[in-house]
């Protein structure tokens, strides 16, 4: 799939991605009107902004700003205009109440009418509309590629379109803005009280701030004494700035407020004083985690592209087809000697993590993941492709085992609740030979996956033998498991309540030694001796035979194989 296949945002995605921080519905129903298309990758067809003097041509489902609209009159006229061309919505200056005429008119042309907040700029809108639904290829009709650690050409569109008058280009540059507003110490985090930037005057702040600026993180035990006080659940549910005071004699406390996108929580500002915040700077903190919304709304927009674009390469890279020479000199690469490492996270126990949790710790290991095999190695690559992340590390002689220790290295390194795995694909000699070395990282993680072993990296010699033993079981149909004597074994171990079953096994696992197998059971060599009679007597099985003692022995592994799976 090219990027020009890839599905462009409908009204439902936009008001996501920019919430009611920006935009909220006036009327009119926003599902019904992005399913109205041709398939449902039709999407918006362009932003236009309104005319009455000079009507532009719309493009097919196009987003319309009303600029200038006022009265519910004339939106209602604009609406069943723009129903009659193909419009996919009208967005208008808020607030706007909605009379009966207004609806109707919505009702009839299914345009639905989205409202703008007053203070934002409709420049700001029109930006980011477009870079949240241009997903087009570049101009020379190749694939877009992103250089590896920027933001990319969403993020330069953004922050062109953004236009502060402090000039303003990241983040951390917004919390230095925010502290000269609020005259105090900032800083910004996410929803985990991971820290996203802080801002100068260092020299006014207290341990838990240097910590949390030192670690990245709030410290745990800051953060617990918040949780047992309920300041998160407060910080939550007001839409302005709560006070938080000191936790300890000697300290300073905070005011805080949480960064909205709609009903989403983003973040949270938090500003370090000395009391609690007056009306003035209580708004101008108000005022300030809304710009801090728009700018980590396009933060997401322009990694979730990033990764999207980038997916697509490193997907193509590892077909081995026609095209791979030419992804791999996009995305940075050489035709030489690279091992393919897979990386995906399962639950860390017997409680099962919850898809949103899933994916949310996918795309950031993903990204952690990136960052450690550039570090490594300046030309590697990788991306995220459905629930497995795909690295491609060049690497010398011994790279198998050279890649399996990176892996080990960053798992060592990285924070994570739940459990992640690393298969390590075979050494491919060149581009073209990718695909085999994905595949067996594929066989490898498949195996970690399994819960046959305790390892979190492994290489496929490492656990080939456990691969195979799962691509049989996939050829084995459901039920035929286990048959013949072992079959009839398992039945009579369930009706006497015996272990005909382990004895057979801990035999052929001894390889027919009866003094090491029955010390495994515990149990004397002559109480063994009988136990293995019953079991070739009850079974109808003939240990002589070496083909039914393999048959024997692979249906025993396949079995504990499923089981150890099905855990």
């Amino acid at each position: 799939m090219s990027a020009a296949d890839l599905p462009r945002a409908g009204l439902a995605r936009v008001l996501a991605e920019l919430g009611t921080t920006l935009l909220d519905v006036v009327c009119g129903d926003v599902q019904r009107a992005d399913e109205s298309g041709a398939g449902s990758a039709a999407g918006i067809g362009g932003i236009v902004i309104h005319d009455p003097l000079d009507e532009p041509a719309l493009p097919e489902r196009a987003l319309v700003l009303g600029v200038g609209l006022h009265e519910s009159r004339e939106i209602a006229a604009v609406v069943t205009q723009l129903g009659a061309q193909g419009a996919i919505g009208l967005v208008v200056r808020g607030p706007v109440e909605a009379d009966d005429q207004l609806r109707a008119a919505v009702q009839r042309a299914g345009v639905p009418v989205l409202a703008f907040t007053r203070g934002a700029s409709w420049t700001q809108l029109a930006g980011m509309l477009r870079v949240l639904t241009a997903d087009e290829p570049a101009a020379d009709g190749g694939d877009p590629v992103l250089p590896t650690g920027t933001l990319g050409r969403a993020g330069a569109g953004l922050r062109q379109v953004v236009g502060y008058q402090s000039g303003l280009d990241d983040l951390f540059a917004v919390a230095n803005a925010i502290a000269a507003l609020v005259d105090a110490p900032v800083t910004i985090e996410d929803r985990n009280s991971r820290l996203l930037a802080f801002s100068s005057r260092q020299e006014e702040v207290d341990t838990w701030r240097v910590q949390t600026i030192l670690r990245r993180q709030v410290p745990e035990d800051y953060t617990r004494i918040l949780e047992e006080r309920g300041v998160f659940q407060e910080i939550y549910r007001s839409d302005r700035p709560v006070w938080v005071g000191p936790i300890a004699e000697g300290e300073q406390g905070r005011a805080a407020i949480a960064v909205r996108a709609g009903d989403e929580i983003l973040g949270t500002i938090w500003a370090v004083a000395a009391e609690a915040f007056d009306e003035a700077r209580g708004q101008a903190l108000y005022d300030a985690a809304k710009l801090v919304a728009m700018h980590l709304v396009w933060q997401r927009a322009d990694a979730d592209v990033e990764r999207r674009l980038r997916a697509e390469l490193i997907s193509t890279a590892l077909e081995s087809g026609p095209r791979t020479p030419e992804t791999i000199r996009r995305l940075g690469l050489k035709d030489e000697p690279s091992v393919v490492l897979a990386l995906t996270v399962v639950g860390s126990g017997t409680e099962l993590p919850l898809p949103a949790q899933l994916a949310v710790e996918r795309k950031r290991l993903a990204d952690a993941f990136a960052v450690h095999l550039t570090a490594v190695h300046p030309r590697s690559a990788a991306g995220l492709v459905g629930d497995v992340a795909y690295g491609i590390l060049p690497v010398a002689r011994g790279g198998e085992e050279r890649a399996a220790e990176l892996a080990a290295d960053f798992l060592s390194r990285v924070d994570s609740r739940l459990r992640p795995l690393v298969g390590v694909g075979p050494l491919a000699p060149g581009s073209a030979a990718l695909q085999r070395s994905r595949s067996g990282a594929d066989r490898a993680l498949r195996v970690l996956r399994s819960r046959v072993t305790g390892r979190q990296v492994a290489r496929l010699d490492d656990v080939h033998l456990e691969a195979l033993l799962l691509e049989l079981a996939d050829r084995v149909p459901k039920g035929d498991l286990p048959s013949g004597p072992v079959a009839r074994l398992v039945a009579y171990d369930r009706a006497h309540q015996s272990s005909l079953v382990d004895t057979l096994r801990a035999w052929l696992d001894a390889f027919g030694d009866v003094a090491i197998a029955s010390a495994a059971m515990y149990v004397h060599a002559n109480t063994f001796r009988y136990r293995l009679r019953r079991a070739a007597e009850v079974g109808g099985l003939d240990l002589a035979d070496p083909n039914a003692r393999l048959a024997a022995m692979l249906q025993l592994r396949l079995m504990d194989l499923s089981a150890t799976s099905a855990e």
